[in-house]
């Protein structure tokens, strides 16, 4: 697959329910070849319970300085995060990362945004060490184009 926006996010960005600016744009990583699993649902997944629990490889990071590149043509942007000291594990490769809303408080309320497993250094077998995603500085490109 390609990445791609969760349908029901772009819903939410048009209800007003997604700030990409002020609410905490969250990353976690994801496994979806190796033991549990997670199989994408662009059009049927909407909030983060949907995401097989024990497919998320490690815990989830914040976007710092989440802002709308390019107003324009609906370019978002944000600082590269780092994923400190993932634990090798029995799931083998992280395969994709997924980004919602962290903002509401619970998993059955935190929108998916965006699904991404065609990326530089994807996929990426924990060792123990830190894993970062750098975002692409691409002009129109950046994190993702509503």
């Amino acid at each position: 697959m390609a990445n791609a926006l969760y349908d029901p996010g772009r819903g939410y960005f048009l209800k007003g329910a997604i700030d990409w600016s002020t609410n905490a744009m969250t990353v976690i990583l994801v496994n979806t070849t190796a033991g549990t699993t997670y199989t994408v649902d662009l059009v049927n997944h909407d909030f983060l319970d949907d995401v097989t629990a024990g497919a998320i490889v490690d815990t989830a990071e914040v976007i710092g300085n989440p802002v709308a590149a390019d107003y324009n043509i609906g370019i978002a942007d944000g600082d590269d995060i780092t994923f400190a000291l993932v634990a090798a594990g029995g799931y083998g490769a992280i395969e994709a990362l997924v980004i919602y809303n962290g903002t509401p408080a619970t998993d059955a309320t935190r929108h998916l945004i965006a699904y991404i497993d065609t990326a530089t250094g994807l996929p990426v077998t924990p060792n123990g060490g830190d894993i970062t995603v750098q975002w692409d500085n691409t002009a129109g490109t950046k994190i993702f184009k509503l």
